[in-house]
């Protein structure tokens, strides 16, 4: 007679063990995370948003012909700056034009339109990417020393972890976990020093923009601003006096915020060739016109004209035609040679 096996408790005996064996897989799936978490934490320092002013940049680098523009290097930095030679056989010199805050190489008033005119006039055109303006910069995140200050800190820290797991001192893990899961506090600028950088970088980028024009063999060179523009004209003429420089033109000329002396300070020590084109239409445009105007007077400004012009907000082309042919009249019998 052949014997019975029962198969039922077999496979209670089976489940049974499954059960006793998911306990274990979930304690050794625990440790395992609890070791890999200090590597997870580590963060990765974001890198810079870019500036206002390099997003418009590109935009004209895909807009504008490649023979229009020209990259040129301030300090650590490049910029796009826009070029076109004087539509003559002999040019009168270069005009570099400084666009205002929030305006780029190419801003439809009065930066663009002129850039484009003066060649038919007999100048160069040379129109500059200023930096965003410091009040407006995104705070920084993290400074170059301090991202390489992080770096120098964890290869110390990979170090005495070897040499801790080389003398069985496991007992520092904690520690080192702490270390690595402690963040780099962010570097930040003082209101001073942001202004102070953002001056710098704008001065670098003129500088540049001279040695450029230079190399074009223009025989003289005029610096325009528009908006802020020209208080940044005005202050690198002030600071820097440069000897190829003797002429001045300002545009709508305003303070950029958090910024000083003002252009009736500035403006009038200057006692080069300047030409001071406002709407005076707009009041506070006219007033702060009649206070460089003053100050000019009390200090016998040999070559400071005013000109005063009519805003036709209807009209912009008739209001652009009219500022290109004031700029020009002015460069005709203005203008001094260096």
């Amino acid at each position: 007679m052949r014997s019975f096996i029962p198969t039922r408790p077999t496979t209670l005996s089976v489940l049974l063990a499954l059960l006793l064996a998911q306990p274990l897989q979930a304690e050794e799936s625990d440790s395992a995370s609890t070791e890999t978490s200090p590597e997870a934490v580590v963060e990765t320092p974001r890198a810079p948003l870019p500036e206002r002013s390099e997003v418009d940049a590109s935009a004209l680098q895909q807009r504008l012909a490649p023979k229009e523009q020209q990259q040129l290097q301030a300090a650590d930095e490049e910029f796009l700056s826009l070029w076109l030679p004087a539509n003559v056989a002999t040019p009168s010199g270069a005009v570099i034009i400084l666009p205002g805050d929030d305006e780029s190489a190419d801003w439809p008033q009065s930066v663009g339109p002129l850039r484009r005119k003066l060649p038919d006039a007999g100048w160069h055109s040379l129109s500059l990417t200023l930096p965003d303006p410091a009040s407006d910069a995104p705070t920084m995140r993290r400074t170059v020393e301090s991202v390489a200050a992080g770096d120098d800190a964890t290869d110390a820290t990979t170090d005495e972890q070897t040499t801790a797991s080389d003398e069985g001192a496991a007992a520092d893990a904690p520690a080192e976990a702490a270390a690595i899961d402690a963040p780099e506090p962010p570097v930040e600028q003082t209101p001073e020093e942001r202004e102070k950088a953002h001056a710098e970088r704008v001065m670098a980028r003129i500088d540049a923009a001279i040695a450029f024009a230079q190399q074009q063999k223009a025989s003289t060179l005029v610096l325009l601003g528009h908006g802020s523009g020209a208080y940044w004209a005005a202050r690198y003429l002030a600071e820097r006096k440069p000897e190829g420089i003797s002429n001045l033109l300002l545009v709508a000329a305003q303070l950029p915020k958090g910024f000083g002396p003002g252009l009736e300070e500035l403006v009038p020590q200057l006692q080069l060739a300047t030409g001071d084109f406002y709407y005076k239409d707009l009041p506070a445009d006219r007033q702060a016109a009649l206070k460089r105007s003053q100050a000019s007077k009390r200090q016998k400004h040999p070559a400071y004209i005013q000109v005063a012009m009519k805003a036709l907000p209807g009209n912009r082309e008739a209001e652009q035609e009219q500022l290109y042919r004031r700029i020009k009249g002015w460069l005709s019998l203005k203008v001094e040679a260096k």
